[in-house]
C-alpha cells in the first residue's frame, strides 16, 4: 500500500509504503491499549465499590457468626442437660442395684469383710433431699467427672455381683453333692440309724443306715450328683450302688431289685439309678440307704429331714 502525502511545507510529496507487518503491528498496539484501558477502570471501579460496600459485609458476617454460634451454643447446652438428666436416672438405677447386690449376699451368704472390701472403691451414698432452689446446669467438666466416678462404681458393682454369682454357684455345686434329696419316695422310720435288734439273729446290732420301706419296682434316685463307684451283687447288701459325691462323702443303695447304672457312671440329683427290691440280707422289700464320709457310716437322717423340709416347702 503506498500513500502520498502532500503539504505546503514540504517541497515535493512524500510517499509512504505501507506493508501487511505494519498494519499487524498497528493492530496489536490498539488491542493492547484498549484492553489496559479497561483493566484500569475495573480495577477502579471495584476498589472505589468494596471501600464502599465493606462496613456492611463485616457486618453482616459477624452477625451470621453470632447466630451459629449462639445455635451451636444452645444445642450443646441441650445435650449437656440431657446427658445430665439420664446420668441421674442411672445412678437412681444403681442405687437400686445396690440394695439389690446387698439381699443377694445376704441369701449367698457372703463374707460382710469382702463385700465391703469391694463396695469401698464406691463413695458413699448417704442421704440427701431439700427444695431445689435456683437449679444450675452442669458444665461439661461437672459432667465428666459425674460419668466417671458412676464408672467406677458399676465397676466396683459388677465385681461385687461377681462375688456373689461365685458363691451362689459355689453353694449350688456343694449343695447338689450333698444327699439331700430322698431316694425314695417314702418314709424310712422302719429301722433307723444306730442300734437295734436284728431282724434275724434277735441280737444287738449296728444298723448303720435308715430302710425305706416300698413295693418291688418302686424308683431309687440318687440322693446327690456323683460318680458311681459300685454297682454289683453284694452277699448282704444284695444288689448294691454305691456313689462317690466327692471329698470323701458316699452313699449306698442296698437290696435292689434291678440296678440302672454301671460303675464309673455320673449321675445326676434325683436320677433314677435301680429299683426297691429284697435281694441279699433282707425281710421284705424296701431300700437300705447309708450315707458315709472318709468310709464312717452317718446317720442319714440330718440331710434327709433337709430333703423333707425343702419338699415341705414346696407343696406350701
Amino acid at each position: 500500500m503506498h500513500i502520498i502525502l502532500v503539504s505546503d511545507r514540504l517541497a515535493t510529496a512524500r510517499s509512504i509504503t505501507l506493508t501487511w507487518r505494519h498494519l499487524f503491528i498497528a493492530s496489536a498496539a490498539l488491542f493492547a491499549t484498549v484492553i489496559t484501558l479497561s483493566s484500569l477502570f475495573s480495577y477502579v471501579t471495584v476498589r472505589h465499590a468494596a471501600e464502599i460496600r465493606l462496613p456492611f459485609l463485616q457486618d453482616l458476617v459477624r452477625a451470621v457468626n453470632a447466630e451459629e454460634s449462639q445455635r451451636s451454643k444452645d444445642f450443646v447446652r441441650e445435650n449437656l442437660n440431657a446427658m445430665a438428666v439420664k446420668l441421674g436416672e442411672m445412678q437412681a438405677q444403681l442405687m437400686r442395684l445396690d440394695t439389690l447386690g446387698e439381699r443377694l449376699a445376704g441369701f449367698a451368704g457372703v463374707k460382710s469383710p469382702d463385700l465391703k472390701t469391694l463396695e469401698s472403691r464406691v463413695p458413699h451414698q448417704d442421704g440427701r433431699g431439700g427444695p431445689l432452689i435456683n437449679p444450675s446446669a452442669m458444665s461439661s467438666n461437672e459432667l465428666q467427672r459425674a460419668v466417671d466416678a458412676l464408672a467406677n462404681q458399676v465397676e466396683a458393682k459388677s465385681d461385687a455381683l461377681s462375688l456373689i454369682e461365685s458363691q451362689l454357684l459355689e453353694d449350688r455345686i456343694k449343695n447338689s453333692r450333698l444327699p439331700t434329696s430322698l431316694p425314695v419316695n417314702a418314709q424310712w422310720n422302719a429301722s433307723n440309724y444306730g442300734w437295734r435288734v436284728d431282724p434275724f439273729t434277735g441280737a444287738r446290732a449296728m444298723h448303720e443306715g435308715v430302710d425305706f420301706v416300698a413295693e418291688t419296682g418302686t424308683a431309687i434316685n440318687a440322693a446327690a450328683a456323683g460318680v458311681v463307684i459300685t454297682a454289683e451283687r453284694h452277699p448282704q447288701y444284695g444288689n448294691l450302688i454305691e456313689i462317690d459325691h466327692g471329698k470323701d462323702l458316699t452313699t449306698r443303695y442296698a437290696h435292689a431289685s434291678r440296678i440302672l447304672v454301671k460303675a464309673g457312671q455320673l449321675v445326676k440329683r434325683n436320677q433314677r439309678i435301680a429299683e426297691v427290691g429284697s435281694t441279699g440280707r433282707s425281710t421284705g422289700p424296701h431300700l437300705h440307704f447309708e450315707v458315709r464320709v472318709h468310709g464312717l457310716p452317718q446317720n442319714p437322717d440330718r440331710f434327709l429331714r433337709m430333703a423333707q423340709a425343702g419338699k415341705s416347702k414346696r407343696q406350701h
